[in-house]
């Protein structure tokens, strides 16, 4: 069953809410200064004190902003995703997943730990950062639990995006321009290791949920 309704919201929102077999999907385009700021989201049933869904939110990358260094892949090359293309491929991020890598330096696509439930475009800054939000699954991996926000090492985290199928502008480029792409997931890493140094991550905990610091825990 499939159900839409459109609606104004506050400052210019312009919401469109799809409803198929039970689950929330949620589009959102805010229009501002002749620039349209986008935002999607699946909405799952609440479930109160879920042990394993652990909200987290993040900065996965800038738009039209090039990379700090080259990500994999790129065969030595910064890259720009332009905003055109972080805004066609929104939709693609909704029910990825989230991965780790032991000491946190990289990507492990079969490490998954979290699921990504929402993506937008930060409307401050002009939107050049592509933010998500979603949920780890604490109980099956509680080594990716930290406490709550301001604690030691969350500051230290970022995020880093996974593709298929981008359309490079030029291949001769010295940076490359990133046109077009599909998601397929992403990484929680150091910061420090991410392409874009400007990335987040934190967790939000919460009541009776406690762990170290993730550099900590990679330590170990």
């Amino acid at each position: 069953m499939r159900a839409t309704s459109l609606r104004m919201t506050g400052l210019g929102w312009v919401e469109e809410e799809v409803c198929v077999d039970g689950v929330m999907c949620r589009s959102v385009v805010r229009s501002r200064v002749g620039v349209a700021l986008r935002a999607m989201a699946v909405e799952f049933p609440e479930v109160a004190g879920h042990p394993n869904r652990l909200p987290f939110d993040g900065c996965l990358t800038l738009v039209d902003v090039a990379s700090d260094k080259a990500p994999s892949g790129a065969r030595g090359h910064r890259v720009v995703l332009t905003r055109e293309a972080a805004e066609a491929a929104l939709p693609s991020l909704l029910g990825m997943a989230v991965d780790y890598k032991a000491g946190w330096d990289g990507h492990d696509a079969r490490q998954k730990c979290g699921i990504i439930t929402a993506a937008w475009l930060d409307p401050k800054g002009e939107g050049q950062k592509l933010m998500v939000s979603g949920f780890l699954f604490a109980r099956d991996y509680p080594e990716c639990c930290v406490h709550g926000q301001g604690s030691p090492g969350q500051g230290e985290m970022g995020m880093s995006y996974e593709l298929a199928d981008a359309h490079v502008a030029d291949m001769k480029a010295a940076v490359w321009k990133l046109t077009r792409a599909t998601f397929t997931g992403a990484a929680i890493l150091l910061r420090a290791k991410a392409a874009y140094r400007e990335t987040s991550f934190r967790v939000r905990h919460r009541a009776g949920l406690s762990g170290e610091p993730l550099t900590q825990r990679a330590q170990r």
